[in-house]
């Protein structure tokens, strides 16, 4: 299913003196493409290529000790979507997967959207619900959304 998030409602930035979340430059789009294939896979690393030649990009990445850990796009698959979003398993659950969104949020927050939709969340629907107060969507499964475009589907 896809969500709805009312971008101004969302919850104050959250800051880390261990971690560093900020939109990709174009001189890191090859490099920051070659994490996100490597550790999420060529179907993520595919769908974040839009928002990473955007200018300024719509991608955000966190960084630990000087190596990618995690990144959040949007505009990626479809003008006013959130996602994909991503985490390196050993960085998952203290927080920063919620800054990263929050962040990226007040990102889509900034180029003018008054909502976002966060796309085909079923697996993380209560991460979005807690962390930003996202609603479900009505009738949004993949197969009646744009996702239905995708070559999975019939």
């Amino acid at each position: 299913m896809d969500m709805l998030v009312n971008l101004y409602q969302l919850p104050e930035k959250r800051t880390s003196d261990n971690y560093t979340i900020r939109r990709v430059l174009p001189p890191d789009i090859h490099r920051v493409c070659g994490i996100v294939k490597e550790t999420f896979g060529e179907g993520w690393a595919s769908e974040i290529l839009p928002a990473l030649y955007r200018q300024p990009s719509s991608c955000y990445i966190a960084e630990h000790a000087g190596r990618v850990v995690g990144f959040a796009c949007f505009d990626a698959t479809a003008l006013g979507y959130f996602g994909p979003i991503g985490l390196r398993e050993e960085n998952r659950g203290g927080g920063l997967g919620g800054a990263l969104l929050v962040e990226t949020l007040y990102g889509m927050r900034e180029a003018g959207y008054g909502y976002g939709i966060i796309g085909w969340c079923d697996d993380a629907a209560d991460f979005y619900r807690k962390a930003v107060g996202a609603k479900p969507i009505d009738h949004s499964m993949p197969e009646d959304t744009v996702y239905q475009r995708l070559l999975m589907f019939p």
